[in-house]
This record gives C-alpha cells, structure tokens and sequence, in this order.
C-alpha cells in the first residue's frame, strides 16, 4: 500500500469511527420502514426521524461549497440530493437509501431489528448494511479527498427503494438539471461475494410480486363434512404453482420469463465461482445436511443471477399452529415474489404470470391475482478501460486482491432508471451485503472493516476520475 493510500484508509478509518458509526447506531433504533410496509408512514414520523438525523448529521459535516437539498413532493417519500463542486467538469452520482425492511422473525438472542448492537466487528440491526451507511460512506469518500483534484458529485438518497422506488421517477425529473448528466454512476446498495476484495455488480435480477388468493368456500367449515366434497384451497394452491415451477427441480417453466445468458456474463459467473467454491451456500445459515441446488458453483451463480426463481414469502388464510382446529379452510393467499433475468421486461412476464395462474382454474375456484409495481432489470454497459483499471487499482490497494464481477440476484429499480436516462454513462454497483449479512432477514449486520475499505476504494475511483 502506498503513502498515498495508508493515508486516505486512515482518513476513512478514522471518520468511520468517530463520525459514522455512532450515527449508524442512532439510525437503526429508528423503526423507519419503506412505504409498502408502512403505508402510514407520514402518521407515525419514523421515516421523517430518519431524514432528520441525516440531514442534522449532513448539516455538521459539510463540505465547503456543497449544497444540500432535502427535497419533498406532495403525497411522495423524501429524498436528499446533495450538490459539490469539483475541479473538472466530469459529474459523479453516488446512490443509496434509508427506508428499511421490516423487522422479519428470527433474530438471535441479545439482537433485534431496532437494537443496534457492536460484536466481532459487526453493527448488528435493521437498515445498517442496507443501506444505512451508504449516505455515510459517500460523504466519508468526499471528505478523505478534501484538498485533492476531484470530479463534481452528487449523492443521491432516496426513501422508497424498498417499496420498488416508486417515488424516484417523479423526483429524478423535477431535478434532472441538478443531477445534471453523470459520466460515472456508484450506487452503494450491492453485495460482495466474500468481504476480501471489491466486487462490481454486472447486473440485476427483475422482480414481479403478487398476491395469489384461492377461494372455495363463503365461510370456513368442519374437515370431516366437508373434505373429500368440496375441493381443498391448498391443493389447488399447489397446482396453481406447479404451472409456474417444476417443484422438484426450482425451474421456472414460463419461456416469457427465460433468456440465453450472455456469454461474458457465463465468464464473469465461472470466476467468481473458482474463487468462491463451495463457500456460496456456506454463505448462508443452511441447516445441516442441507444441499445447494446444484454442485456446480457457476451454475448456482448463474441461477441466482440470470435465472427466474420463485419464492412464497407470505401467506393469509392459515392459522397458527396452536388456533388451527380440523377445518377446511375457504380460502388460501400466497404472496408470491418472482425474481426475473436482467433482461426480460417486468410487465412482459406479469401478464404471463397472470395468464397462466387465471386460465381455467382447477374445481372451478375463485381465483384472484393482485400484482404490486412490476420490476424490469438491469444489465450493464461494456466496462471501459478506465473504470476497469481504477477499480482494480482500488481492489488491490486496499484489499490487496484483484477486484471480481458478477450479477447480483436482487433489484435496484434506481440502475435500471438511470440506465434509460443515461444510456453514456458508466456504472459501479457495489455494496457491503456479503456472507450472512442477511438483508432483508434475521440478524443483518454490517461488516464495518469491508465497509471502510470500500470507502476508501469509492474515494480513491471518484479521484482518480480527476486524473
């Protein structure tokens, strides 16, 4: 490591210590959950404690020059932009969020969603991996360059990426002409394979949600009257799934929703797999025993990422365990959240998936699909030669490994948008979310020394874009 780059790590470090974390802490208390899960989220003010800690924190840090616009639109989440100055007239846009998923069931003891809690290196608790810190870790990258040649920046907090983004569109045209036309584009909302090295994000999974309600029956009645007559809500559940997945093998069955893999991307998925191996599904909280979906580690890459799945992640109509008597049940909801490949179109696979759970419904049950806001997915550009050498460059200095490329599975509905807009631009999909962060889940943590060296390595790239 260079002079040059031991200080700028220190720097990182030492603001990380002082600055960040204490106000990560702060954060994760605050119960400020991403409008889909909180559709009254203006009534019960967590997610304006969660803007006003930013903006209080912002306002005690500032970066001579800069300019910071805490923006709202009528009936629309909040979202910051921020304006600095550079030295050259190149514009870079750094990405992240502050609304969070909900709590989930399953934390260990001593851990919660609203608990922040420091182990092992960690900062445990709700929204601090995703994506608490990258508001953070971007001013952190400008403050490690102050005094050196840079680029314009703007950073770009949003409120509702959670929910789909859903209130970004109409805030990305009513300010355009401060984000102006970015020549590099870093969102910090990604994943990392392993927590050595910096791993660039090649592109996104879709994702089309609904809810599946299968009715039978006006009003619950007693099994043993009525089973064996009226046909059972979960069968007919089951079979309604089985026209979209082979249940033995996880295979999507709808072609609308398939697409050929590109073939650097085959390449990006067969590296990254002979560095992660074995480790992918250890990754994970598996139970013993437990077999990934294949024995191939580029395969399971490529499932992850170019390949639709299907996940039941919520259900009505199905008492608890300890209420359930011996009913037939009248009916069975499922949510159903179905993850596309990069390139097929969100609105395109809805319709097949409508047709397909609609088309004469088994027993002739009632049958209704509601789908939530579809997503498309994204695909990047070809990387140019100066992104991919500053990247490897701030791998290795502050990793000390080369830098990897690889899809990630989930969705930033913000890449995609930003994408169309600007079709010119480069883009650098990066994050913290590594083995057993779990997002979304039990226990997510952030691992606070992988974050600050990619800080370090976003304030070393967007520096290097001065060069």
């Amino acid at each position: 490591m260079s002079l040059q780059t031991d200080t700028l790590l220190q720097s990182v470090d030492r603001f990380w210590n002082l600055e960040i974390l204490p106000a990560l802490i702060e954060y994760i208390k605050i119960p400020s959950k991403s409008v889909h899960f909180d559709p009254n989220w203006e009534v019960h003010g967590h997610m304006e404690k969660a803007r006003r800690l930013a903006v209080d924190w912002l306002n005690a840090h500032a970066i001579p020059g800069w300019t910071v616009h805490d923006l709202s639109l009528p009936g629309r989440t909040p979202l910051l932009l921020i304006e600095a100055p550079g030295d050259t007239d190149d514009t870079v846009l750094l990405y992240g969020h502050l609304d969070k998923q909900p709590e989930m069931e399953g934390w260990s003891e001593g851990l919660g969603p609203w608990t922040p809690v420091l182990r092992d290196g960690k900062l445990y608790g709700r929204g601090g991996a995703d994506d608490g810190y990258a508001l953070f870790a971007a001013v952190a990258a400008l403050k490690a360059l102050e005094g050196r040649k840079r680029p314009r920046v703007v950073i770009l907090i949003e409120f509702s990426e959670e929910s789909g983004s859903p209130d970004l569109p109409a805030y990305l045209e009513s300010h355009a002409h401060r984000i102006g036309r970015p020549k590099l584009v870093i969102a910090l909302d990604s994943g990392c394979g392993d927590y050595e090295r910096l791993w660039s994000t090649t592109s996104l999974r879709g994702v089309v949600g609904c809810v599946v309600d299968v009715k039978v029956l006006e009003e619950t009645t007693h099994s043993g009257i009525a089973s064996g007559i009226v046909p059972s809500s979960m069968r007919i559940m089951r079979q309604l799934l089985d026209r979209i997945e082979d249940a033995a093998t996880g295979e999507i069955r709808l072609p609308e929703l398939k697409v050929e893999i590109p073939l650097p991307r085959r390449r990006q998925a067969e590296a990254a797999a002979k560095i992660l191996g074995g480790a992918i599904l250890e990754s994970f909280s598996a139970v013993p025993g437990l077999r990934a979906v294949s024995e191939d580690a580029a395969e399971l890459l490529l499932n992850n990422t170019w390949r639709p799945t299907l996940c039941v992640v919520g259900q009505n109509g199905l008492p608890a365990i300890e209420s359930a008597g011996n009913i037939l049940r009248s009916h069975t909801a499922f949510k159903l959240s179905i993850r596309l490949p990069p390139t097929v179109d969100g609105r395109t696979a809805e319709e097949a998936i409508r047709k397909v759970l609609t088309v004469d419904p088994p027993y002739g049950a009632q049958i209704t699909v509601e789908f939530d806001q579809a997503g498309t997915g994204w695909d990047a550009p070809a990387l140019a030669p100066w992104l991919e050498q500053s990247t490897r460059e701030a791998s290795l200095a502050f990793c000390g490994k080369d830098a990897v490329y690889l899809g990630l599975g989930g969705s930033i509905p913000f890449m995609g948008m930003l994408g169309e807009q600007f079709p010119e631009a480069q883009f650098l999909i990066t994050g913290v979310l590594g083995p057993k962060s779990n997002a979304h889940g039990p226990n997510e943590f952030l691992h606070i020394s992988y974050a600050k060296k990619l800080t370090a390595a976003v304030a070393h790239i967007v520096g290097k874009l001065a060069e």
